[in-house]
């Protein structure tokens, strides 16, 4: 295998993301018992790729917990999915989250995410930070694939020197392979706080270059992104990327 081929094959390209929508009392207490002390524990003796764990500040639907999941392929998800139904003391601990009366969540989605060729990897901070961070979701959705596409290469061009120009450093860029709201453009962008947040995305709209970039992109290919969703999370204080 060249060098190039076997960089390519260790990528994370592919992230599962589980919405879990719960509603207020036992649920909320018993998916971080659950996940920190089953489900996480499993994964990390069978799978090697990044996890974040997060919980809702700001969404529709809350409380609400997500876990964000990396994989190298789709045989990879698979591989990890049989192994965790084979693993016995994660299925202990599904059993047990499972055995009280009241159900362990309301409902849960996943949706299958396709890294994008910019995407960074995603790493834990070293040294890891003194709180969790918060983590900002956000879809784009385009109106159609070709505009979508011109998305992508405002992100992968100008667009990703704007953000970290002025503080904004997302973790991770991708597209949804299987979910709603597509074709989209759905990234993840940690802080270290709200403030910082508000900080960030007040200079990225003031800056001069974001204007004309924007500006010359709608121009070329009308709007590109129709609808923007975002949710505010913190990461779960057991969650490895945090």
């Amino acid at each position: 295998m060249t060098s190039a081929a076997a960089a390519a094959s260790a990528r994370t390209r592919y992230y599962t993301l589980e919405q879990f929508f719960l509603k207020q009392g036992s649920q909320v207490t018993r998916i971080h018992e659950f996940w920190s002390k089953g489900c996480l524990p499993a994964l990390g003796r069978l799978h090697s790729g990044p996890v974040i764990l997060l919980e809702a500040l700001v969404a529709p639907h809350m409380p609400q917990y997500v876990a964000i999941t990396g994989y190298r392929s789709l045989a990879e998800i698979e591989k990890v999915r049989t192994a965790l139904q084979a693993d016995a003391e994660f299925q202990k601990a599904l059993a047990a989250w499972e055995s009280d009366p009241e159900p362990p969540y309301e409902h849960y989605a996943t949706s299958l995410l396709e890294a994008t060729d910019y995407s960074p990897e995603v790493k834990p901070l070293d040294p890891p930070p003194k709180a969790p961070r918060i983590f900002e979701l956000r879809t784009y959705h385009s109106p159609t694939l070709r505009q979508l596409r011109a998305l992508h290469e405002r992100f992968a061009g100008p667009e990703i020197k704007i953000f970290h120009r002025v503080g904004v450093h997302p973790v991770l860029y991708t597209s949804t392979v299987y979910g709603p709201n597509q074709p989209n453009l759905t990234y993840l962008i940690p802080f270290e706080n709200l403030a910082a947040r508000e900080k960030a995305w007040a200079a990225f709209g003031a800056d001069p270059e974001w204007a004309r970039v924007r500006k010359e992109s709608i121009e070329r290919h009308g709007q590109i992104s129709s609808v923007i969703q975002i949710w505010l999370f913190r990461a779960a204080p057991y969650s490895p990327i945090r």
